[in-house]
């Protein structure tokens, strides 16, 4: 007979240990061991595996046949709609619009022919009507039920294949197998259901959509393994203070990566923003000291994002470096390149930062108009009226060319933009365009 054994399993990165410590050995996070039980089977069966057919890498493909869903923004940050038998797992904030988003999906393609089921594990079924009806969805077509047990989510599916293109999971956390003891939401019960549930979805060519929680720092809670196994990842951004949600991909197998999507969280739901840039840069005034305009590409999308900068005298003998959706260090290398490079010592300033809309940006051709902005409100002067700043700094306090400019001006002129200030490149000249090589030449530009 077997008996029940004490396992010790990594939250973060599910390695295995023989006891607990504070601290995995593995991937040295503290305080994510956590015990469970298992089976010891102390003997071992030999089994023996039948030869699989070799194929050829120069075969024929058959590339499948997207599914173009009713949300735009959704297609773009998958790459062009929905792949059959993909699985996609979408992770966020608790209350930031994951259940909304899928639940839009799940009815609106229903509604186009496309037979959903719709499996909540934290809510009733009567709870996720009821938000239907406040959102005004039609869920004639729609399928539900509230489950947890794998084993009857996958034989409910298997009595109904017929009726079902699409299931959607909300979410991962709560699904538990009775394989194991271990409770929902630990590595094993994680790494097994999301298994079996992505197993099934390939051999029956079933589109999976997984809601994931995410932990305290912002990552998806559960094993590494999970987000392998996974076809797409997407993250759902937002500041609960900003009524925008940007849906943004982290790992996509049928598309491009670092893809995103801008909704607009209403009484009636998620609303598409076909244009972020007027939602970044709506009651701006021009007059003002310390702002600038960066023109930012996100995946393949350029967004033109405001950068704000406030210089305070301070007594601290270490005056305070705040960021609001950027990078702390960055700005401290900034202040460095300034100071030795420029001849702006603001030791004794404390230095504030925002990209306003609460719109996170890890492109490092946000430099310049930083540095811009940095400069405008040192010196108490505005920045030229309607003009943009994109383009990299270097330690030397050079100015780096960025990727696809012509793309990041065509974005500014079309929203009335008319001066850019950018880096040297070779593409034709657009309009009045002012190329910097080093950071010394901003001195001409707030004259």
């Amino acid at each position: 007979m077997s008996k029940t054994k004490k396992q010790y399993v990594c939250n973060n990165c599910g390695s295995i240990a023989p006891k607990w410590s504070g601290q995995c050995f593995d991937c040295q996070a503290w305080g994510a061991i956590e015990e469970e039980l298992c089976n010891d089977h102390n003997a071992l069966v030999a089994i023996k595996g039948n030869a699989i057919k070799l194929e050829s890498f120069d075969a024929d493909v058959t590339e499948s046949i997207r599914v173009i869903t009713p949300i735009n923004e959704l297609n773009r940050v998958l790459g062009g709609g929905l792949v059959p038998a993909s699985a996609i797992l979408i992770g966020g904030d608790p209350g930031i619009g994951k259940s909304t988003l899928l639940l839009q999906l799940s009815t609106s393609l229903d509604a186009s022919g496309l037979k959903c089921l719709y499996i909540t594990g934290e809510e009733s079924t009567d709870q996720v009507r009821l938000r239907a009806v406040r959102l005004g969805l039609s869920t004639s077509y729609s399928k539900i039920i509230a489950a947890t047990n794998i084993h009857d989510i996958l034989a409910t599916i298997e009595a109904s294949k017929s009726e079902i293109d699409l299931v959607v999971i909300d979410s991962i956390q709560t699904m538990y197998s009775g394989d194991f003891s271990s409770a929902p939401g630990t590595v094993s019960q994680i790494r097994a259901t999301a298994h079996e549930l992505i197993s099934y979805a390939k051999q029956n060519n079933i589109i999976l959509l997984l809601v994931g929680h995410v932990t305290k720092d912002g990552q998806l809670a559960g094993p590494k393994v999970l987000e392998h196994m996974m076809d797409t990842v997407l993250y759902f951004e937002g500041d609960p203070s900003y009524h925008f949600r940007i849906l943004r991909s982290i790992k996509n197998r049928f598309g491009g990566a670092n893809e995103i999507g801008v909704f607009e969280m209403t009484s009636t739901g998620l609303k598409e923003v076909s244009n972020p840039s007027q939602l970044f840069l709506m009651d701006r005034d021009s007059n003002v000291s310390g702002t600038s305009v960066f023109a930012g590409i996100e995946g393949s999308r350029p967004i033109l994002v405001e950068v704000q900068a406030l210089i305070a005298p301070s007594t601290m003998p270490m005056p305070r470096r705040s960021v609001v959706g950027w990078d702390t260090n960055r700005l401290s290398m900034i202040l460095a390149v300034l100071a030795v490079r420029y001849g702006l010592n603001l030791a004794s300033y404390e230095v504030y930062l925002s990209i306003a809309g609460g719109l996170k940006i890890t492109e490092p051709a946000v430099d310049l108009a930083v540095a811009a902005a940095i400069l405008s409100a040192a010196t108490n002067k505005p920045l030229p009226d309607k003009s943009i700043f994109f383009g990299e700094i270097g330690l030397s306090g050079e100015v780096r060319n960025v990727t696809q400019p012509d793309l990041r001006i065509r974005e500014a002129q079309k929203l009335g933009f008319s001066h850019m200030i950018c880096a040297q490149h070779n593409l034709v000249e657009r309009g009045n365009i002012t190329t910097v090589s080093h950071i010394k030449q901003l001195k001409t530009i707030l004259h």
